[in-house]
């Protein structure tokens, strides 16, 4: 397919050949007749090569104002006004020449004046036509079907109205007339389409009236050229005769004169409109200044221009209150004042006039009630007793029933501000404080999403911390199941291959939930890794590490562990507790399960070498198929609605129920008999269960 440049190109091509074509046609036509000579030619064939220059010229201007992206009224009647300017520079060059001519044998000899007279005749039919095409795109602007049906049969009808010149009929001038006639008037209805002229501003109204007045000059002064050339001298083709260019010539007077005069009547209004679209967008900015990212600050500032903008304030102000930290960490409270405007020994004075009109009385009493009540406006609207301003309007900025800061807008004349004033203040007060209460809101939300985020990321760190495989062998089975109540916990579970016959087992809880017991949670392990290889009995090693961690635990915190080294060539365990749950321990044999009762303190109660006495070694053995039971307060504290407790009772009777399944499948039933216990997925504590199962 052909594209529209290449379109345009062969327009503009084939009408300068057609308006060649036409010049020679014509002129050989008027020297046939003068030498009284057959032509070989009749006069349709001009008027053919003149529909055609008019078709491609039609066409040209067509295909560029689809091309265009966009509307810009001004711009569309300044290329008119542009168009027309270079068709005039070309008929006052002609008019200059055949002034400067007008004794010569030149003017004279008709060839020449139909020479000139095509010259005019172009440039007129390219400057109506444009025209045309711009009001066209005018009176389509907002289109609805019924008006885009109306506009095509106009427009198809005035094409179709260039064959008019190729008939010879008796009753043609009668024809001719109605023809015009109806054109005219539907021209005229369709000329009452003028939306575009709501969306001018005051500026953009003035210079549409005068552009608009300058094409009804053009088209004066070229209609005036072209009767003055029918009249003065002989042409083989008059233009004035063709019913298509006087339809247009109507057409675009009309609409020009139509659309001054609308202007005109639009113009005392124009103010007040631009007002309101003003405070419609400085409203919107407002609204849509957090989702552009801005801050606090350019909320204030957008509110005091908007304000002082939409009330025509000579000054104002805004003061607002921002608490801070200091360097000692107490909360204070400091003033901040935007101006416009206005100094500050003006804002000094102009303060105690206010305090004298009663206005601050007023706030602080609505203040007082927790601003429960609207505000009503004669009480922050006054006149003042100053001697730069004479009226004022007070607004304050309420957040979350708190007053931030308040807004004062002066006059320098008496009663100065109105209902309508205060509502539209009100209203981008208003909204200026829901951005403000969005902002910290949404500050807020991004300080909790990055906390969670971090707690994710010290989730992912902390069971990184706990072993990610457990034994599997011929002598050990083991298996582990972990949650905390928060994101992070403060339970510890771990174990250590001493040598091939020996495993050192660890299981803990810090005292406290959260970021705190995890962070030491992750201390109790590097204390693990760093005394078991040392190879010390249980009592040992638990008496080291409550010295290494007397140290870097603060005073509030302890930690309970228990701590097993699991000989499985002579199948042995030797344990000591520090304050721990007791373990669990299941004789197959028996079938029966029971706690060790092994005494013991929490790691950090008491940090000095006295710590030692409270810590008992105990050495017990063990058959195969027997287990050891692990496990943190979390879960035989977990308690119902009634308050009852899981207890160590239902521990112990689901491990001797469900001894003969895997490790596995004792932690799911465990867990399963937990959750329908306290009736409820939430946990109020951390969970941890280790179960080792001796083969």
């Amino acid at each position: 397919m052909i594209s529209t440049k290449a379109l345009i190109r062969l327009a503009v091509l084939f009408a300068i050949l057609c308006w060649l074509a036409l010049i020679a046609s014509d002129l050989f036509l008027l020297f046939a007749q003068q030498s009284n000579v057959n032509a070989g030619i009749t006069r349709e064939i001009p008027f053919l090569f003149l529909t055609l220059f008019i078709l491609f010229i039609f066409l040209y201007f067509r295909l560029k104002t689809q091309k265009a992206e966009s509307i810009n009224f001004i711009d569309l009647l300044w290329r008119v006004f542009s168009i027309g300017l270079m068709v005039s520079i070309i008929q006052l060059v002609i008019g200059l020449l055949f002034y400067l001519l007008s004794d010569s044998k030149l003017l004279k000899n008709e060839l020449a004046v139909n020479f000139f007279y095509h010259i005019n005749l172009g440039a007129i039919v390219i400057f109506l036509i444009s025209t045309f095409i711009t009001w066209k795109r005018l009176i389509l602007y907002q289109k609805n079907k019924r008006l885009q049906f109306a506009w095509q049969f106009f427009e198809y009808g005035l094409l179709a109205s260039l064959l008019f010149s190729f008939f010879d009929s008796a009753f043609q001038q009668w024809v001719f007339t109605g023809i015009l006639g109806g054109f005219f008037i539907f021209g005229l209805i369709l000329s009452f389409n003028l939306k575009w002229i709501a969306y001018l501003n005051f500026k953009q109204k003035w210079r549409s009236i005068l552009l608009l007045s300058l094409v009804l000059l053009y088209l004066y002064y070229f209609v005036n050229n072209l009767f003055n050339f029918a009249q003065e001298f002989s042409l083989v083709l008059n233009l004035l005769e063709s019913v298509f260019i006087l339809s247009i010539v109507g057409f675009i007077s009309v609409y020009a004169l139509i659309s001054i005069l609308v202007i005109l009547f639009n113009l005392p209004t124009s103010s007040v409109f631009e007002q309101k679209i003003s405070e419609v967008l400085n409203f919107q900015k407002l609204s849509q200044s957090i989702q552009k990212g801005e801050n606090k600050d350019q909320v204030y500032e957008t509110l005091l221009d908007s304000s002082t903008n939409a009330v025509f304030s000579a000054s104002a102000w805004l003061e607002i209150s921002e608490t801070y930290e200091n360097e000692e960490g107490v909360i204070e409270t400091r003033k901040k004042v935007l101006k416009s405007n206005i100094e500050d020994n003006e804002i000094i004075q102009a303060k105690n006039s206010i305090m004298e009109s009663g206005i601050y009385a007023y706030l602080n009493k609505q203040k007082a009630a927790g601003y429960k009540k609207d505000f009503i406006q004669s009480k922050l609207i006054s006149n003042i007793n100053d001697p730069t301003f004479s009226s004022v309007m007070v607004m304050p900025l309420i957040v979350k029933d708190e007053e931030i800061g308040s807004l004062t807008l002066l006059k320098d004349v008496s009663d100065g501000f109105n209902r309508e004033m205060f509502d539209i203040i009100s209203s981008f007060v208003n909204q200026a404080c829901i951005s403000i209460e969005n902002f910290e809101l949404l500050t807020e939300a991004l300080e909790n999403e990055r906390y969670r985020e971090e707690l994710k990321i010290a989730s992912k760190v902390q069971k990184s911390l706990l072993p990610s495989e457990l034994i599997q062998d011929d002598k050990l089975e083991m298996f582990a199941f972990y949650t905390s109540a928060d994101e992070v916990g403060g339970d510890y579970y771990d174990y250590y291959r001493l040598n091939e016959d020996e495993v050192a087992v660890i299981i803990g809880d810090v005292s406290g939930k959260g970021t705190s017991a995890a962070f030491h949670m992750s201390q109790m392990k590097g204390v693990f890794h760093s005394l078991v290889q040392l190879g010390l009995d249980p009592k040992s090693f638990l008496n080291k590490a409550n010295q290494a961690l007397a140290s870097c635990l603060d005073k509030t915190s302890f930690i309970t562990a228990a701590y097993y080294n699991i000989n499985t060539k002579e199948r042995k365990i030797c344990l000591s507790r520090a304050g721990h749950c007791p373990a669990l321990f299941y004789d197959s044999s028996e079938k029966k399960a029971s706690y060790f009762k092994n005494k013991g303190l929490g790691l950090g109660i008491v940090r000095d070498a006295s710590f030692e006495k409270y810590i008992e070694l105990k050495q017990i053995s063990y058959k195969p198929n027997d287990m050891l039971i692990l496990y943190t307060d979390g879960i035989i504290e977990a308690k119902n609605k009634s308050g009852e407790e899981f207890g160590y009772e239902r521990l112990c009777s689901t491990i001797e129920v469900n001894a003969g399944r895997s490790p596995k499948e004792i932690k799911k039933v465990l867990i399963d008999r937990l959750t329908d216990f306290a009736e409820s997925k939430e946990l109020d504590d951390d969970y941890t269960l280790l179960i080792i199962r001796f083969l």
